[in-house]
This record gives C-alpha cells, structure tokens and sequence, in this order.
C-alpha cells in the first residue's frame, strides 16, 4: 500500500470507530502527538501499539463525531498531510468542537509511524474543560 492508501484506510476505519482496523496500519513504535492541554482526554505523546490503542479509544469514547472531513490529501514520498474539518460533541460537557485540522504522518513499512495532530485546540479545552 501507498502512504497515500494507508492514510486513507485509517480515516476509513477512524470513521467506522474501528480501533482494532485502525491498529492495523500502525507500525508498532508508532508514536501519535496530539497538541493542547490536559483537560483535553487524549492531548499528549503516545509511544508504541498499547499508547496509541488508547489513544485512539480515549478519543473514540470522549466525544460524538458529527463531521470528520478530510478535505485535501497532500503526499510526497512517506509523508501525508491530510487538511479537513471537524465538528465533535465532548460527551462529557456536551459542548461543541469545532475546527479546522491539518494531520501530519509519516509512513513506513506501508504502516502509520508517526501522526501529528494539529487544530484548534482553545475550542476543544473549551469544550472539556470547566464553564
């Protein structure tokens, strides 16, 4: 598989909620970062196949996925930039996150090997976090 089509089968699986499908197509030290503060369930570094199993779980079971659009996939050699938007619920509060995102991975061995997040993470700390 191409960077490409493995970044195209996670977002599939990602979408379906198919955290063992998604698992698939991570290398095993695979590392995610996922910028902005704590209150945020799944903000952080995760290192290897258990850290970003619970990653992607934490963020599977904190928030309701209205919208999860990738509108642009960018590739050159082993990397894929994926822009898009994004309009969750945070189940904990009930309010909204909306935002536009750009993913960054790198791909190797036709396997996820690294994956940064970036988006606006004020609307997601303000969606978790205290009124």
């Amino acid at each position: 598989m191409t960077p490409l089509e493995v970044t195209e089968e996670v977002f599939a699986a990602f979408g379906a909620g198919d955290v063992d499908r998604i698992m698939r197509s991570l290398h095993e030290n695979a590392r995610i970062e996922f910028y902005g503060p704590k209150v945020i369930p799944y903000a952080g570094n995760f290192d290897g196949s258990a850290e970003c199993r619970s990653f992607f779980e934490t963020v599977l079971s904190s928030v309701d996925i209205h919208q999860f659009d990738p509108e642009e996939f960018i590739c050159e050699g082993d990397k894929v930039v994926v822009t898009g938007h994004l309009n969750l619920t945070a189940r904990s509060t009930g309010r909204k996150i909306d935002s536009d995102f750009v993913h960054v991975i790198t791909v190797a061995n036709e396997k996820w090997l690294l994956f940064r997040d970036f988006m606006n993470t004020a609307n997601a700390q303000a969606a978790f976090g205290a009124p």
